[in-house]
């Protein structure tokens, strides 16, 4: 993957112990997985302007998947040929339709216990809230996507606290998190289908960086 993309004054952080940490939970994919939440690492050589800066933030990872998905479609072309090549689509976007909300820390970083798990390892939590019919392909909480992904590894409430521990290692104090809809790109198409949508992106004023993540996921 071509790691070389800079728009604006937002840069990707490709080296960080936070990936490194994180790779056992996905060893074999080229992004940065953890359950279903995709993890993007920024810096800015502009001061934090708030919801700007979220929004710069965004706007900077959508521009990065734009550019994977043409480069994945021109790999299908070499390896597959053009059939295949032509039924992919890049990735489309408008960033100005996003809207965003600001996140109670508490609130989003809240984690449940295990009540119970069952012959199969269907896991029951103390928590209020729970996948229905209702909420099919909503936002899901921060702790369903990391912790029950639709296939693969499930994660356990310790796995949750120690992800958060070292992707924001001076705690959570100092955090501006932000909630965005996700009606504005097709690449949460998939999970508006079922399991559910997010993206959500996080400043850390101590390390004076973000974290954009980003939840599409469906059986």
């Amino acid at each position: 993957m071509n790691q070389d993309l800079q728009t604006g004054t937002m840069k990707r952080i490709d080296n960080d112990a936070f990936y490194e940490y994180i790779r056992q939970y996905d060893p074999d994919s080229e992004y940065h997985l953890v359950g279903e939440v995709d993890y993007h690492l920024l810096s800015d050589d502009k001061p934090y302007e708030g919801m700007n800066s979220h929004r710069e933030a965004l706007r900077f990872v959508f521009e990065w998947l734009v550019k994977q998905s043409i480069d994945n479609k021109e790999s299908a072309r070499i390896m597959f040929g053009e059939d295949l090549a032509d039924r992919m689509h890049p990735l489309v976007y408008d960033i100005d339709k996003a809207q965003p909300s600001l996140l109670d820390r508490q609130e989003f970083f809240y984690c449940p216990n295990i009540v119970k798990t069952d012959y199969y390892g269907n896991v029951w939590y103390d928590a209020e809230w729970e996948p229905n019919d209702e909420n099919c392909g909503t936002t899901v909480p921060y702790w369903y996507a990391l912790m029950e992904p639709v296939h693969g590894r499930r994660n356990k409430p310790e796995d949750f606290k120690k992800v958060n521990e070292i992707l924001f290692p001076n705690g959570t104090d100092a955090l501006d998190i932000c909630e965005w809809t996700t009606d504005w790109s097709d690449f949460f198409d998939d999970g508006h289908e079922w399991y559910g949508a997010c993206c959500w992106s996080v400043y850390d004023k101590t390390l004076d960086r973000y974290a954009v993540m980003l939840v599409s996921a469906t059986d």
